[in-house]
């Protein structure tokens, strides 16, 4: 089954679902679809049903009654029963006549899109679901029935622990944003430069796309132009995204809590015990809303990658960040539409917390995804940062990347270490020297070899001296923007 010409990307998505449309076997299949707001799963899902025949619901924000009256009148439609709708007394009744739809000798596909839409008003759902699984194993019409959610805290739950549904899904897929480099063919940027300074505005979010009226910018002069007709206006749904996107999580109850957490990491507080002193409050007082964000995806947590315990928080959407550091700094101005004056005093907060931290994670994003083995020293398994400890020179060096290989026995090992900066200026001999010392202090503990490779990334370039000695040794790599979006 073709993958819809109108469908970017999408291609290992489209082939899931496409192979579970067509599982065949008797009885009701599930599947779980599920990711944050806008990255296209409905417009995915609505391809899927028009390209198998099948039938799809939306659910609204409605009460009991409603949402069951809207289904009747859907799945009446769809089967052109005489007056166009079927009458459910309940769940029961409703998730039996889907259980019964057929399409010939194929499967019947079926799409509950916002499932947790109903959970709120029914949270029995999920038992009248399980029993109609379990109920049509081994006969019954073939139907392949997908669940569709945008609360991810809601959506994951689903198949946990002692869950009515657990077990019974044979697809748990989550739709996430494109990478980096995706994300500029989306958008149509060529620029290295110009492409990450968007994507660390608004990351690979699809949807943004139709809320930002104004033309990509293609170039840097562009740039804030672009941010002041779209996501600095005032008048723009935008302006308020990150708002909007904790009002939607429906666990996240105590939003001034949440709101102020999500500022302190992305005013650079990475530890439990940093955004604890942000806030004034003992480390244990924000394990929960520390938790409570990662489960709604809003906060990624990264262990150290050399050091078991000492989890370090990221936040997972730059747009999230980005109104944290730029937008709340200065309402007042931006709301009254100064935008010159407020976003000319922006300029460090922008570059010291949005672009800096945004530069880190798309070295790691680069060195896992696009990097070739002879860039890392071998085939990557994981990459994350590190924190080492330099008791001689009493001082910590921060990693922004270190990446691992695993041999067949199943061993890790250290295969590339590397330095992150988006600076003014080039990168020099002083930041291959202390790659060198790091290297040196993990050789010493085992953790490292003298083969282990240096990555150097830079968004300013690399001076003279520098470049000489990568081009004379094979275990330093100098990485900049162009061969980031374009290289290996």
């Amino acid at each position: 089954m073709e993958k819809p010409p109108e469908l970017f990307d999408r291609d290992a998505e489209w082939r899931d679902l496409v192979a579970f449309a067509q599982q065949r076997g008797p009885g009701i299949r599930l599947a779980l679809v599920r990711g944050r707001r806008r990255q296209g799963k409905s417009f995915l899902l609505r391809r899927l049903t028009e390209a198998t025949g099948g039938f799809y619901f939306q659910a609204l924000e409605q009460e009991r009654s409603q949402a069951l009256d809207g289904l009747g009148l859907a799945l009446g439609e769809y089967l052109g029963v005489p007056g166009g709708r079927l009458a459910f007394n309940g769940w029961d009744d409703a998730l039996g006549a889907l259980a019964q739809l057929r399409r010939g000798d194929e499967p019947a596909v079926a799409v509950i899109d916002e499932f947790p839409y109903l959970l709120a008003h029914s949270p029995e759902l999920p038992s009248h679901l399980q029993r109609h699984v379990d109920a049509s194993r081994d006969r019954g019409p073939a139907v392949r029935l997908v669940v569709c959610g945008s609360a991810l805290s809601v959506m994951a739950s689903l198949l946990e622990g002692a869950q009515a549904l657990r077990g019974r899904a044979t697809h748990d897929l989550p739709l996430g944003t494109f990478d980096f480099r995706t994300a500029a063919r989306f958008w149509g940027i060529k620029d290295p430069k110009t492409a990450f300074h968007v994507h660390a505005v608004i990351g690979g979010t699809p949807g943004y796309r139709d809320l930002i009226t104004a033309k990509p910018p293609s170039r840097m002069a562009d740039f804030a132009r672009w941010l002041e007709q779209g996501v600095l206006n005032p008048a723009s749904a935008m302006f308020r995204e990150d708002d909007y996107l904790l009002t939607e999580e429906r666990s996240l109850t105590d939003r001034a809590l949440y709101h102020a957490v999500v500022g302190a990491i992305a005013g650079g507080s990475t530890s439990q015990g940093a955004v604890a002193a942000a806030l004034g409050r003992e480390a244990r007082a924000v394990q929960h809303p520390l938790k409570a964000l990662e489960d709604a995806g809003f906060v990624e947590r990264h262990d150290d990658m050399l050091r078991s315990r000492r989890p370090i928080y990221r936040l997972a959407d730059p747009i999230v960040r980005f109104h944290h550091v730029v937008t709340r700094a200065d309402l007042a101005r931006f709301e009254d539409r100064r935008f010159t004056e407020a976003w000319a005093d922006a300029q460090p907060r922008l570059s010291t917390h949005v672009l800096g931290p945004h530069f880190e994670q798309l070295a790691r994003d680069f060195t896992f995804k696009f990097s070739s083995p002879a860039t890392t020293g071998g085939p990557v398994a994981s990459v994350g940062p590190a924190v080492v400890n330099d008791q001689k020179a009493r001082a910590q060096h921060e990693l922004d990347v270190v990446a691992t290989t695993r041999a067949r026995s199943g061993a890790t090992r250290v295969a590339a270490i590397g330095e992150a900066k988006h600076t003014t200026r080039a990168r020099t001999m002083a930041d291959l020297s202390r790659l060198e010392r790091i290297r040196t202090l993990l050789t010493g503990r085992g953790q490292a070899t003298p083969a282990t490779k240096l990555l150097l990334f830079s968004a300013s370039g690399f001076d003279r001296n520098l470049k000489g000695a990568a081009e004379e040794r094979g275990d330093v790599e100098l990485i900049d923007l162009e061969r980031m979006y374009n290289g290996e």
